[in-house]
């Protein structure tokens, strides 16, 4: 019973720098469409903050239940809607559009990573009435730099249908682009291989070591 409420205060506190994360990354990915002269996110009533009409069902499940385990934590929002013919430039609005989910996500991070040093160099007097607060405070500011940094990471590997295989394919001659994007039918399946094996630790273990060094 206690792991089972520890696992949905974990979930809680988890759940507002996600729903940001994700909410922003989708957001920055039809900003940066708009900006290249495609309405379509627009007009679908994606370029809000409000989470709900980003949200996917089977990704916020898995994300709960990956958040529940502790292990590593997958979740992921209904991609915008893009239409790259109405690109001014296809090729680069299609390489800016890509990047730019990833780009709001390190923004955020850093974001975090100033509230979370904010924090630390303000802990409250035991006893005041902001000392309940701080802790859930402080764990958000926490979990928004890691979850932040690792979606930023996660979204550009080079695995079709991930944003890093659109920047590479642009970057690629066209018939290599060609043949390297028929990966994408297969693509939700190396993503799990890689989970459920743990090759992703070889991948992410950089970037942990990283955070140990900035997060206390």
């Amino acid at each position: 019973m206690f792991e089972f409420a520890e696992s949905i205060q974990r979930i809680a506190i988890m759940a507002v720098p996600f729903l940001l994360a994700v909410t922003c990354h989708e957001v920055a990915h039809g900003l940066a469409a708009w900006w290249y002269g495609d309405p379509t996110a627009k007009l679908a009533g994606r370029l809000t903050l409000n989470p709900l009409p980003h949200l996917d069902p089977m990704g916020t499940l898995v994300f709960i239940i990956t958040a529940m385990t502790g292990g590593f934590i997958i979740g992921w929002a209904k991609p915008v809607p893009v239409n790259p013919r109405h690109f001014r430039n296809v090729r680069q609005g299609l390489i800016v559009v890509s990047a730019a989910g990833a780009a709001a996500n390190v923004l955020l991070a850093v974001a975090f990573l100033a509230a979370l040093s904010l924090l630390r160099a303000n802990i409250p007097a035991p006893g005041s009435l902001l000392a309940p607060y701080f802790e859930p405070m402080y764990l958000i500011a926490q979990f928004g730099v890691i979850i932040n940094v690792v979606l930023a990471v996660f979204n550009l590997l080079p695995i079709p249908p991930l944003d890093g295989s659109k920047i590479l394919a642009e970057l690629l001659p066209h018939n290599w682009a060609w043949r390297y994007m028929q990966l994408e039918r297969y693509g939700m399946i190396i993503i799990v291989l890689l989970v459920v094996s743990g090759a992703l630790r070889f991948v992410f273990q950089p970037i942990w070591a990283l955070l140990n060094h900035i997060l206390p």
